[in-house]
């Protein structure tokens, strides 16, 4: 549970996230947990600090991606974007064994996001801040300032919800390279195939984690072929093929939002492009979102 300060927690068109979701992992060996079942060093993030993370399959397929904030010394959050925090929950139990760890979902607190004012993001973005009852992650990145919110879910469940908000939210995370997954969208894709080295989400140099022999062969003998590109188009579906213009599959959609999408296409690809029947452009993928920066 955090400790809030007396204050409220005041926002300005802070909306709820549908598909957010938290999972506590707490104690004296959740540190050792998190660094031998998760992809990033977690070993290396200080407290109060946070960055990208995910879970693999054994195939070094991506399960899951989220943020970890280290509260502190022995207490972490997994912020999760799309994968259901109940849901991950039971898979990684099995592996707790007899660890002094415990995973549990607060449903004390929840998720919220914003559009944030000009001028909150600064150079430390990897750095959770507490204003009263809530915790700020800065989501910024080169287009629009941005962040979470983590708040008691009375006080997230007072917010107005606006149609809309989320679409607009997930076409942010999509120009900046943050792929959407849900829960049965994953186990397809390696950390490369995703680019997820643009966000500093996982280590091929912290040891042993599920997956990790996968990663780090694919890391040395440079043999990603496929990568993460930001296309715009008409309206874009999860698991459309992207096709040359002679009808050779090149990819596939993984992550859409309206005229917004990311594919996992071949490296060396012909143009120009089409989804269905419709023309789709390549546009560059949006800096920013990496942390810490």
């Amino acid at each position: 549970m955090l400790s809030p300060a007396p204050a409220p927690f005041k926002a300005s068109g802070a909306q709820r996230l549908p598909d957010a979701s938290v999972l506590a992992c707490e104690g004296p060996e959740a540190a050792a947990f998190l660094q031998a079942q998760t992809m990033n060093d977690v070993r290396g993030l200080a407290p109060g600090r946070w960055h990208w993370n995910g879970w693999l399959n054994p195939k070094g397929r991506v399960i899951c991606l989220f943020a970890l904030w280290r509260r502190d010394e022995q207490s972490f959050l997994l912020l999760l974007p799309d994968f259901p925090a109940a849901q991950l929950l039971p898979l990684l139990q099995r592996f707790v064994f007899r660890s002094k760890t415990r995973l549990s979902v607060p449903a004390e607190l929840a998720l919220v996001a914003e559009f944030a004012p000009a001028g909150d993001s600064g150079p430390g973005r990897d750095l959770a801040v507490g204003e009263g009852s809530a915790w700020h992650f800065d989501l910024s990145g080169e287009a629009q300032a941005r962040r979470w919110s983590l708040l008691p879910i009375d006080e997230a469940l007072a917010l107005p919800g606006e149609a809309g908000f989320d679409p607009a939210w997930r076409a942010a995370d999509l120009a900046h390279g943050l792929p959407r997954l849900s829960a049965s969208e994953g186990e397809a894709w390696t950390p490369q195939m995703l680019s997820l080295q643009r966000l500093a989400a996982y280590s091929v140099a912290k040891g042993c984690y599920p997956g990790q022999e996968i990663v780090a062969r694919t890391h040395f003998l440079g043999q990603a072929k496929r990568e993460l590109v930001r296309l715009h188009g008409g309206e874009l579906t999860v698991g459309a093929p992207v096709l040359a213009s002679d009808g050779r599959s090149l990819g596939t959609v993984v992550a859409a939002a309206g005229a917004e999408a990311l594919a996992v296409l071949s490296a060396e690809r012909p143009g120009p492009l089409r989804v269905q029947a419709g023309p789709v452009e390549e546009a560059p993928l949006l800096p920013g979102l990496r942390r810490p920066l």
